[in-house]
């Protein structure tokens, strides 16, 4: 895969992506990252990339030229629109996801733009299709931190990246609910002890156990996620099995 992020503040990257699983997908060549200055495609003195906005109002928006002229810099006129996404980083798009981290991670190029000030003027969604993401309904001071948590939620999903590439279908909402509760050595601490079950070596009813643990968590901490429709039969009777317990 290749990304290439397009900022007026590239240093901000320089030490996220040179770290923890960024940076082996890198060293093992699964994905290629290059961060872009949007600056280098001004063409005025005061490398200008922000102008105020027609109608009036407070704030700046981003300019179109330097933008166009980047994304220019990065197509070959040869895209693939169906492995290709281009992306930009705004608290009015969609919000961000793991469904759609697991549609990211299956193309061949991510192009994500940074969003800044009161956002990017309206006609670049109309020159190229742009799809617009949100990290969450709070405010930052710029797309650099959502363009991170992007970047660091698709890579990880790209086959290779992961010593066990099961890991990341135990994670937390990979298959829309929350993971189970976990455990390690000791199996006793201050006479906490681990759950039995775990120390059976069965792992079939270990299997069990933490599908159960996961539901009655995805149920008590983030019901919106639970979709009674796309449950299977078997989590389904869970879910009964927990509602009853609890009552």
């Amino acid at each position: 895969m290749q990304i290439d992020v397009l900022t007026i503040f590239p240093n901000m990257f320089s030490g996220p992506l040179n770290e923890s699983l960024i940076k082996k997908a890198q060293e093992k060549n699964l994905v290629e990252i290059r961060v872009h200055d949007i600056r280098d495609s001004t063409e005025d003195k005061h490398r200008t990339v922000d102008d105020i906005p027609f109608g009036g109002g407070g704030g700046m928006v981003m300019k179109l030229e330097p933008l166009c002229k980047a994304l220019e810099s990065i197509f070959d006129g040869k895209e693939d629109e169906k492995q290709t996404s281009l992306i930009l980083t705004t608290p009015q798009g969609e919000k961000f996801s793991q469904e759609k981290a697991k549609e990211l991670s299956l193309k061949n190029h991510l192009v994500i733009i940074c969003g800044h000030y009161k956002g990017v003027d309206e006609r670049l969604g109309e020159l190229y299709p742009l799809e617009e993401i949100s990290t969450g309904d709070y405010i930052l001071t710029g797309g650099e931190i959502p363009a991170l948590i992007i970047m660091d939620a698709v890579v990880r999903l790209i086959p290779g990246v992961l010593g066990d590439f099961e890991s990341a279908q135990a994670d937390s909402f990979y298959d829309g609910i929350l993971g189970p509760p976990q455990y390690t050595r000791p199996a006793e601490f201050k006479g906490l002890k681990v759950p039995e079950v775990l120390l059976s070596g069965d792992h079939e009813k270990i299997r069990f156990w933490h599908k159960k643990e996961a539901l009655k968590r995805t149920l008590q901490r983030r019901p919106d996620l639970v979709n009674w429709d796309q449950l299977s039969d078997e989590e389904k009777e869970m879910l009964e099995e927990i509602k009853r317990e609890e009552n």
